[in-house]
């Protein structure tokens, strides 16, 4: 990968829970991430009001718009989440609403990654595939491969030291990282 300035990305995590494996997953990308990548956090999905029209014609939520101009300024997003009923967690799936309604549409034409932990055989891979659709009319720019489905996730990751126990795990994290810097690069 050449490019001439540092790139910035923003993840945006699915689970509210402090400990999840997601959250895991989450605070390790930045140490992932290949040189002259800079990943930050973007704010919690569960600090966002439930989507109303009502609200919005009142204006946007502080909180919608902090994320969305942190999401228009990236070169990426990441989204790192949970699967919840063969789906996203309510809680991104609201933040994604309101992103949506956005004027600007910070994620339209975004390079995105998407990363599944899953205690479960599957790794969350129902829950990836839902949140792609919902890019697809986000319109967002999924990377396709590497896909990162982390399965058995107690055996992989250790939510009380927050690491990634798996060297395998953090491969092809890293490999994923890489290749979304790349997407970046050539869509710039």
């Amino acid at each position: 990968m050449s490019q001439t300035k540092p790139l910035t990305f923003v993840s945006l995590l699915g689970s509210l829970r402090a400990g999840s494996f997601n959250a895991v997953v989450a605070r390790n990308l930045a140490a992932l991430a290949p040189p002259g990548v800079d990943i930050s956090p973007l704010g919690s999905v569960g600090d966002i009001p439930h989507y109303d029209a009502d609200l919005q014609a009142q204006g946007f939520p502080e909180t919608v718009m902090a994320m969305g101009k942190a999401i228009s300024a990236a070169d990426a997003l990441i989204i790192v989440t949970p699967e919840y009923n063969y789906s996203v967690p309510g809680a991104l799936k609201n933040a994604l609403d309101w992103l949506s309604r956005l004027s600007d549409t910070p994620v339209a034409g975004k390079p995105v990654a998407i990363l599944t932990a899953s205690p479960g055989a599957i790794g969350g891979a129902r829950a990836q595939y839902h949140l792609r659709q919902i890019l697809v009319f986000l319109d967002g720019s999924v990377l396709n491969k590497p896909e990162v489905m982390i399965s058995q996730a107690s055996s992989r990751l250790d939510p009380q030291s927050c690491t990634i126990t798996d060297a395998d795990t953090r491969s092809l994290i890293a490999a994923q990282l890489s290749a979304l810097a790349e997407m970046a690069v050539k869509q710039s």
